[in-house]
C-alpha cells in the first residue's frame, strides 16, 4: 500500500487512461483538482492527485524534497519521495487496469519536476506522456533520465513563462533541448507569464491531452 495521501476523480465510464497530476510546492492533493476538469471536461480519465511527503517547518503546505538551489533538488529528499510516487504510481496501475502506456504524468512546479522524474526514470515503465507546466528536468545525485530510451513511447508538453521569477524559463529551454535532441515529440510553449499557468496554454495542453490519451484506444506511433 502506498504512504501517500491522495484523492481520485474517476473517469465517467470505462477510463480511457490515467491522469496524475502532481501539485507544486507548499500546496496539497485538492491544488490541481480543478486542472484536471479543465484538462479532461469530458471525465474520460482516471485523475488522480497525490500529495506530497514533507511538512517543512515555516513552510506551508507540503513539499516533494528540500530545495538547496532552484534546479538540484536535495537528493535524500528527493529520492524518497521518488519511491513513494514509483509505489503509488504501480497501485493504481494494478487497482484500476490502467497501463503506464496509457498514463500521463502531469503537475506543476515542483509536481513537473517529479513527473518528469519518473516519467523518464530508467528503472520505472515509460508513461504515453509528460506533461509539465514551470518546471524541469532535475539534476541529482543518483539519478539520471533516461531519454534515448524513451523517445519512441513518450510524448511531452511543455509550458512556461518568461517572466517566472522562481524557475526561470531557461529551464524550460534546456529541458526542450534534451527531449528534442533525444528525439521526443515534443509541444512546447512559452508565453510572458509568470509563474503560474497561463491560461494562454491550456487548450494547447487540452489538445495534447486527448491526442496522447485518444478514446477508445491506446496511442500508436
Amino acid at each position: 500500500m502506498t504512504e501517500l495521501t491522495y484523492r481520485e476523480r474517476p473517469a465517467a465510464g470505462d477510463p480511457a487512461g490515467l491522469l496524475v497530476l502532481h501539485h507544486g510546492r507548499g500546496t496539497d492533493e485538492n491544488d490541481l483538482l480543478g486542472l484536471a476538469d479543465v484538462l479532461d471536461r469530458e471525465q474520460r480519465l482516471h485523475v488522480v492527485t497525490p500529495r506530497a511527503p514533507l511538512q517543512l517547518p515555516g513552510s506551508p503546505g507540503y513539499h516533494w524534497y528540500v530545495v538547496p538551489r532552484v534546479g538540484y533538488p536535495d537528493p535524500d529528499t528527493f529520492h524518497a519521495a521518488y519511491a513513494s510516487l514509483a509505489a503509488l504510481h504501480d497501485e493504481l496501475w494494478e487497482r484500476t487496469g490502467t497501463t503506464p502506456e496509457n498514463t500521463v504524468f502531469g503537475g506543476f512546479s515542483m509536481g513537473s519536476v517529479m513527473s518528469y522524474s519518473l516519467g523518464l526514470g530508467p528503472d520505472r515503465p515509460a508513461p504515453a506522456g509528460i506533461l509539465a507546466f514551470s518546471g524541469f528536468i532535475p539534476v541529482v545525485d543518483g539519478w539520471q533520465p533516461d531519454l534515448e530510451g524513451r523517445a519512441n513511447s513518450t510524448r511531452a508538453f511543455v509550458a512556461h513563462g518568461r517572466r517566472d521569477p522562481i524557475m526561470a524559463v531557461d529551464f524550460a529551454r534546456r529541458a526542450r533541448e534534451q527531449l528534442e535532441g533525444a528525439g521526443f515529440d515534443l509541444d512546447y510553449h512559452e508565453s510572458d507569464a509568470g509563474h503560474h499557468i497561463d491560461p494562454a496554454h491550456v487548450q494547447p495542453a487540452i489538445d495534447w491531452l486527448r491526442a496522447t490519451l485518444p478514446a477508445g484506444a491506446q496511442r500508436s506511433r
